[in-house]
């Protein structure tokens, strides 16, 4: 009696293997929804613009300068997003910097150039002393910077109010070496349109965030620490060092922020900065970072950005009131949340 062996199903295809075409590569990039996003709010404002400045030159010399300032700290928030930590302290360190800042130039007497210098080893020390506290006491980093944001808040009143009788510090302007500094952190260039130099500082971290995120083995390490510490550490990533040193990236970002602003100012107050977190983490998130970590991009936290800025400067140009800015921002983050969500299920290949 003869028997007839059944044929061998050939192996499953390895998925990860497949060929992925150009668009879908384009659709799951996590800045894509922000970028459509950016174009849609631009037409919007464009088309309900009562000056009509808005898609002009001038008008991209003002949204961009509002959205610089955002930017630059958006970018750093975004790396640390994609960790898979927080920095509610990042508002409030815009504010302390400058204090610093301040009180070094006009009560220590020191010229500008060694206060800036001195203000961003504060920055990283405070950033450093946040992601140790994290990585030691395994507290969710909310809290630690939370509390760091109290801390800091009452010490920029306390101590400003303490040395100057007030809550501002001004004269910033006749410290020694002003005029170059403000060349740097402060000037404006492209007459008649006057774009600061904050949108250069701003381009540039851009820049150099996303070629770490995609080119350097630091950037590896970000992506592996969000998406699993645990894996991670276990393949030799170091990931104490990795979340410390994005922490300091963070604070020094809002310090570099502080400056800027100080010096084109002239001044600061002790409460500058404060609230502006959590416009720094909506920008983040609208630009596709994930609230769970492992996921984002430094381009897509600069277009987030840019959204917030042309929404800051649009509304005033549309002649709306004003008082409805933040809630067209809870939308724009409600929605691209949303949008998020969708793009990480498909990206870990859930099917819901």
């Amino acid at each position: 009696m003869s028997t007839t062996t059944a044929p061998a199903a050939p192996p499953a295809a390895d998925e990860r293997l497949a060929k992925t075409g150009a668009v879908t590569r384009i659709f799951r990039r996590p800045e894509f929804g922000a970028l459509l996003g950016a174009l849609g709010v631009f037409i919007l404002f464009a088309v309900v613009d009562q000056t009509g400045k808005f898609a002009s030159l001038e008008g991209a010399a003002r949204w961009t300068d509002s959205a610089a300032t955002i930017g630059i700290v958006a970018v750093a928030v975004a790396l640390l997003m994609i960790g898979g930590e927080f920095d509610l302290s990042a508002g409030v360190m815009v504010g302390s910097s400058g204090l610093v800042l301040g009180l070094l130039v006009t009560e220590m007497g020191l010229a500008v150039w060694p206060a800036i210098l001195l203000t961003f080893v504060f920055a990283a020390a405070v950033g450093a002393l946040n992601g140790w506290l994290v990585v030691k006491t395994k507290l969710p980093s909310f809290i630690v910077t939370l509390a760091m944001f109290f801390s800091l808040q009452g010490i920029n009143l306390g101590v400003t109010k303490a040395i100057t009788g007030t809550v501002r510090v001004d004269d910033i302007d006749e410290g020694a070496g002003f005029a170059s500094a403000e060349k740097v952190f402060a000037a404006q260039f492209w007459d008649p349109y006057q774009f600061r130099v904050a949108v250069v500082w701003w381009v540039v971290l851009t820049v150099v965030a996303t070629w770490v995120l995609t080119r350097a083995r630091f950037g590896n390490w970000i992506t592996a620490v969000g998406g699993d510490a645990n894996a991670a550490r276990n393949t030799g990533v170091p990931v104490s060092r990795t979340k410390i040193l994005l922490f300091m990236y963070t604070a020094m970002s809002a310090a570099l922020v502080g400056v800027i602003t100080s010096l084109r100012l002239q001044s600061v107050q002790a409460g500058q900065g404060v609230g502006s977190e959590f416009t720094f983490i909506i920008a983040a998130v609208v630009g596709g970072c994930l609230l769970t970590g492992g996921y984002g991009s430094a381009i897509g936290a600069s277009i987030g950005a840019s959204i917030i800025g042309m929404a800051f400067i649009g509304i005033a140009f549309a002649g709306w009131n004003t008082d409805w800015t933040y809630l067209f921002l809870g939308l724009i983050l409600f929605m691209a949340v949303m949008v998020n969500t969708l793009i990480s299920r498909r990206v870990a290949g859930g099917r819901r």
